[in-house]
């Protein structure tokens, strides 16, 4: 079980035993390990309990029951209203289901109750995941409910590599397009490129016009006129910087972000990076690292041609400069996820490592 969470807010989650949900009679899995990019993302994944063998079927079955006492109605209850719903895994392949639903009224609420299973395999691989929810039961204090699933097996021709391509589908996913902003945001482009040209071309006009009238002049008078308008930064462009230590990080950085991207999206391309958790971020930290030479090198040949002589701090400022950032912001961020509890908060020991790693 991964999170649950608002439908309408993706992301806003929760780990999936925040709701009183009960956990079944299984208590561990064999084969599951955690990435760097798992670690980084939060992504705290909890065995379900629920006993799935390979191309056994299981007949509908109880494997729990919740003790729903008024406390933990009112947390299921709080969920239906914000429609939460939860994902899970099965071998790595991902499943959605809506915890519960209202009435019409908005007077009693249900929780979904039966987790009906039906996986397609290809030879001894698992190649398909779907989940129907069913058993609706009202929520009613001081009873029991039992949770209980089902699991039928079904062969498919969907080759095991080509598993993860259903997720790709637009029609999978109800993306809603948000039109209006699209729009909002094109005419404020727009309107910013309007006014900004308006400024630029009255101020070329007046520059043009005392040009003309230059050309007018003999050399002593044009000599001893003062340069005015775009002819006060034509020596600017070769002038060292006021700060070249900084300068020169900050040029350097930007190369290697330049390069870190350009790489990740090639390898993004060639490589299926969607098919694993965290994939994405565990390549970006690996070609981060390995392209640190393209920083030294441009942050550190600026620094040089700028007549710069502590070329170690500068060594040092483009190496952390971009680090620093980031995890500065990553760890206000993170103590707010965990004083709300969310599921995307990093335990304060992963942060500590991940930092010093």
């Amino acid at each position: 079980m991964n999170t649950v969470g608002p439908y309408h807010n993706r992301q806003e989650t929760y780990k999936y035993f925040s709701l009183p949900f009960c956990v079944g009679k299984k208590k561990s899995i064999s084969h599951y390990h955690e990435t760097l990019g798992e670690a980084l993302q939060g992504v705290e994944l909890e065995f379900s309990g629920l006993d799935i063998k390979f191309k056994e079927d299981v007949m509908q079955a109880t494997y729990c029951e919740i003790e729903l006492d008024k406390a933990k109605r009112d947390a299921f209850v709080y969920a239906i209203k914000n429609h939460y719903w939860y994902q899970m895994y099965i071998d790595d392949l991902p499943i959605w289901g809506i915890v519960g639903e209202a009435d019409e009224n908005g007077e009693d609420y249900y929780l979904w109750t039966y987790k009906k299973l039906e996986i397609g395999y290809n030879g001894n691989r698992i190649v398909d995941v779907n989940l129907t929810s069913e058993g609706k039961v009202k929520l009613v204090p001081n009873t029991k409910v039992p949770m209980s699933y089902s699991v039928k097996w079904k062969k498919s021709d969907v080759h095991f590599e080509d598993r993860f391509d259903k997720y790709l589908d637009p029609s999978f996913f109800q993306h809603r397009i948000h039109w209006f902003s699209i729009f909002n945001s094109f005419m404020m482009v727009i309107f910013l490129v309007g006014l900004v040209s308006m400024i630029l071309m009255r101020t070329l006009r007046k520059d043009y016009a005392r040009y003309s009238k230059e050309e007018e002049m003999d050399d002593m008078d044009r000599d001893l006129g003062d340069e005015y308008g775009w002819k006060q930064v034509h020596g600017d462009v070769f002038r060292p910087s006021s700060h070249p230590l900084m300068f020169s990080s900050l040029i350097g950085s930007g190369c290697q972000i330049f390069a870190v991207s350009l790489i990740v999206i090639i390898v993004a391309m060639v490589e299926d990076l969607y098919t694993e958790r965290g994939s994405m971020l565990s390549t970006a930290i690996f070609v981060y690292a390995a392209t640190s030479p393209v920083n030294g090198y441009f942050g550190g040949s600026l620094y040089a041609r700028q007549g710069g002589r502590r070329w170690i701090k500068q060594m040092f400022i483009g190496a952390f400069l971009i680090p620093a950032m980031v995890c500065g912001t990553a760890f206000f961020i993170n103590f707010i996820a965990i004083y709300y509890h969310a599921s995307r908060a990093i335990p304060f020991g992963t942060m500590v490592s991940s930092g010093f790693a």
